[in-house]
């Protein structure tokens, strides 16, 4: 038996590294170089905020700084916060440099089968005006000023109906240092960004921090309202698109990055905790198969390596090492991109353990009605639409 998890693991491992569209590489980025379009198009960026007062003043700070020779307007949707959100958000709108004018307004009260997120994103839609180009923002996510003029030549020269960005997240406490560059390389895994960015392919996502979308594009694919109940509502949406004849660009940032904090594991679990089981489709099938080819894939080789060394066994301990300097080059660059030691691929194998951990309590977080759950709102299938009407 531990003969063939060494043989798995090792073809997995030749997949993943060689077969699997380069996603390890890390190396989609917006371009640098770009004519610039003849004239720079009208933009409404919409940044919906629940509870977000310890970031939103950084955030439109950074949304009004940007250099942009286009009209851009800034409407920061309050989602029924119990916090200092809102005010906070005007503050910046009026104390940062800038030209861009900043609108706060409030979201009207939750929609049957809509999630958070996007009732207020589609509340700001529906002040946008005409603006050709709509740029969703999270409230904890500061850009850098020249962010919005490298998404909109990206979508206009490169022909692009959609361009997001994946923002660096925090990467300073321990659990961190752990788990944000393995998050990374595991998205990079689940959508390797050049298949996303390969219009033959019909590999879809976004990363919902930062989408720059064409407003007609949206509306070709039915608006918000398409994936209105959609929990893991980025890749929701670059699928519509793509699906429905649009290009996608997916990268990496350089600068924009998330001011979210987690110092301990907690904030971490319960950010995977809320989509893992739905990125599974609810089904126990996949649960079962997921945390096999965890345990096999990335806990395996390691196990095999200590396994065999003990015992003797040559051929089964190359095997194992192999694929464990496979894992270890194909994670290189995401721990380079987070200023992390290749070394620390060592460590790849807790992330995993931890992921995989995750992953089963999102599943049983489901089964308790409590699935989805994320300030203050429960999400899924298990939860009655209704219910989330009254959600505060």
């Amino acid at each position: 038996m531990i003969a063939f998890i060494a043989g798995f693991a090792l073809l997995a491992w030749c997949y993943l590294a060689f077969l699997h569209r380069d996603f390890w590489r890390a190396d989609q980025r917006l371009p640098l170089a770009l004519t610039p379009p003849e004239t720079w198009p009208a933009v409404t960026a919409i940044v919906p905020a629940r509870n977000e007062a310890a970031t939103i003043e950084a955030c439109v700070r950074a949304l009004r700084g940007q250099v942009y020779q286009g009209e851009l307007r800034i409407i920061v949707v309050d989602d029924s916060s119990t916090d200092e959100t809102a005010s906070l958000a005007r503050i910046g709108g009026v104390t940062a440099p800038g030209t861009a004018k900043v609108e706060v307004i409030t979201a009207p009260p939750l929609a049957s089968g809509w999630t958070g997120k996007l009732a207020a994103l589609n509340a700001g839609l529906a002040q946008a005006g005409d603006a050709e180009f709509i740029w969703f923002t999270d409230a904890d996510v500061v850009h850098p000023p020249a962010t919005l003029t490298r998404l909109v030549a990206t979508a206009v020269t490169g022909r692009r109906d959609l361009v997001s960005l994946m923002v660096r997240l925090r990467c300073q406490s321990p659990w961190e240092r752990l788990l944000i560059p393995a998050f990374i390389y595991f998205f990079q895994m689940l959508y390797p960004f050049p298949g996303v960015n390969d219009p033959r392919s019909p590999t879809a996502a976004a990363a919902g921090g930062c989408v720059l979308i064409r407003r007609e594009r949206l509306r070709l694919v039915g608006g918000l309202e398409a994936i209105k109940g959609e929990i893991i509502d980025d890749c929701a949406l670059g699928r519509i698109v793509k699906r429905g004849g649009g290009r996608l660009w997916l990268a990496l940032a350089d600068d924009s990055r998330s001011l979210r904090a987690a110092d301990d594991l907690e904030p971490l679990w319960t950010m995977v905790k809320r989509t893992a089981f739905t990125q599974l489709g609810y089904s126990h099938l996949q649960l079962g198969l997921s945390v096999a080819g965890l345990a096999a894939i990335f806990l395996g080789p390691s196990l095999i390596v200590l396994t065999f060394l003990w015992h003797g066994q040559a051929l089964a301990t190359l095997a194992g090492l192999t694929a464990m300097g496979l894992m270890i080059w194909t994670y290189t660059p995401t721990l380079r991109e987070y200023g992390r030691s290749p070394w620390e691929g060592l460590l790849l194998p807790v992330a995993a353990g931890l992921y995989a951990a995750m992953t089963v309590d999102s599943a049983r977080a489901h089964a308790r009605r409590q699935g989805g759950q994320w300030k203050g709102r429960n999400y899924g299938p298990s939860v009655d639409p209704a219910d989330l009407a009254k959600s505060p």
